[in-house]
């Protein structure tokens, strides 16, 4: 799997020989300790846009004539620099002097890309309301949603394609989607955001390499784990173009957590039925016909052996009492056992997108655009299953495949998820059913004994 690993990391060297990733990269955020060489700094309307520095941004230009429309020493523009620090005011007095919103470096890229590195949400609002092209690709084929996801900026790849309709699905010219890059750098909220907005999840480059194998390459059991929970098991068994899966190639590279995980993946997913023929049927019941017989014999029992038989004394008044309430605990049990099994657990509605019926201007996500959940940036919030932004406290259960308002567990003893609508249902079978075992249990030993002094 050597050819797939260099194929990444030379379009990765050639990113860092740019000052667009020598400045993306600098942990401290300054521009001008790192990102500007002294050749580029030769002209100081660069720095000035840089640092969002306006007012000596104005003196450049309206006073020593300075040109925001030229290249620096290493072939970027001011404009880059204002869309790499999210300098709002600096990028719009560029452009209202004659700074091209789509001009474009040596490697291609355009400010919009710049604006991607960092998340700059407001510039790049600005440019696309000048006219920025949204999908305007550089020299490897990188469009803004690829940068976004190379640099984990979930909430900039949200709101490029949210309002702008910027495709999430895009691939490179190595046949690379954004869902590829974010799977690779080990970014899951991007991950889930993307699986949200419907990005193909299948998609192979030209190693033959899906987002889950490049996950396994680099480790990512977090990127693995969402991945595996959105797909199927056919994206487990996909092998590249040296007839390798995600586990075989995450074996390869030592990552023992990752090849476990995927490993135990397809197992489970190779012993579970098909939900659609009789065995599959059958085995979405569970344990709950078993368990509720059990309880139904059991009483039976109680009742013909305890409490009607002729053979041992007499209840008193007071004992028969008790023992009957015993049976009525436990038939109450029953009907709240068929009611927990049965109800609908809090199953969250799942939103159904309709892209063929949609308008060129309207917006991918227009039901979700306003969501607080996803102007806040929680992104935990999105299940990439369901295509839903989660209530809090819901959450979504691999056995039945479904969200769950107010998630507790799957209890496979009832065949259902415990949520919101059943709990109650719930917690009175347990109180019902063990008071019932109590009463009954005590009521045999009465009985037993009294026959055993009597004997």
């Amino acid at each position: 799997m050597s050819s797939e690993i260099e194929v990444v990391d030379e379009v990765e060297s050639r990113d860092h020989e740019s000052a667009l990733s020598s400045a993306a990269g600098n942990s401290s955020g300054g521009v001008g300790a790192n990102g500007i060489g002294e050749e580029s700094m030769r002209n100081d309307v660069y720095t000035a846009a840089a640092y969002g520095d306006l007012e000596k941004l104005q003196r450049l230009v309206e006073c020593e004539g300075c040109s925001v429309s030229e290249p620096d020493g290493l072939g970027y523009y001011a404009l880059q620099w204002a869309a790499l620090n999210n300098r709002t005011a600096a990028a719009q007095y560029i452009i209202e002097h004659g700074g091209d919103i789509n001009v474009t470096d040596h490697t291609g890229q355009t400010a919009l890309h710049w604006s991607a590195v960092r998340g700059a949400n407001q510039v790049a609002e600005l440019l696309l309301q000048e006219g920025a092209r949204v999908n305007a690709a550089d020299m490897n084929g990188y469009q803004a949603t690829h940068v976004a996801a190379q640099y984990g900026q979930t909430a900039f790849l949200y709101y490029i394609v949210s309002k702008w309709n910027a495709d999430p699905d895009i691939p490179d010219n190595d046949g690379r989607s954004p869902l590829h890059w974010a799977a690779y750098k080990g970014f899951a909220d991007c991950i889930r955001l993307l699986l949200f907005l419907d990005a193909y999840r299948g998609r192979q480059d030209k190693e033959g390499c899906t987002p889950l194998h490049w996950a396994a390459i680099r480790g990512n059991l977090e990127a693995c784990t969402v991945l595996v929970q959105a797909g199927k098991k056919e994206d487990l068994v996909v092998t590249d173009n040296t007839g390798l899966t995600p586990a075989q190639l995450a074996s390869d590279k030592n990552h023992r957590q990752v090849a476990f995980f995927l490993g135990n993946a397809r197992r489970l997913l190779d012993k579970r039925c098909d939900g659609n023929g009789r065995l599959g049927k059958i085995s979405k019941l569970g344990l709950a016909p078993m368990l509720w017989c059990l309880i139904f014999v059991l009483l039976v029992i109680y009742t013909h052996s305890v409490i009607i038989v002729s053979n041992l004394p007499k209840l008193t008044a007071v004992s028969g009492l008790i023992a009957w309430l015993g049976v009525f605990l436990a038939t109450a049990g029953l009907v709240m056992f068929y009611r927990c099994s049965s109800k609908d657990p809090g199953y969250v509605r799942m939103n159904v997108h309709d892209p063929h019926n949609m308008k060129d201007d309207e917006p991918l996500l227009k039901i979700e655009i306003n969501n607080p959940a996803l102007q806040a940036g929680n992104w935990s919030q999105l299940c990439a299953t369901c295509k839903i932004v989660r209530p809090l406290r819901a959450k979504h259960c691999s056995t039945c495949d479904r969200c769950v308002e107010q998630f507790d567990h799957h209890c496979p003893w009832v065949s259902n998820c415990i949520g919101k609508k059943n709990k109650w249902d719930f917690f009175l079978f347990l109180v019902l059913e063990v008071s019932a075992m109590l009463i009954t249990g005590a009521v045999t030993l009465t009985s037993t004994c009294m026959t055993w002094f009597k004997a």
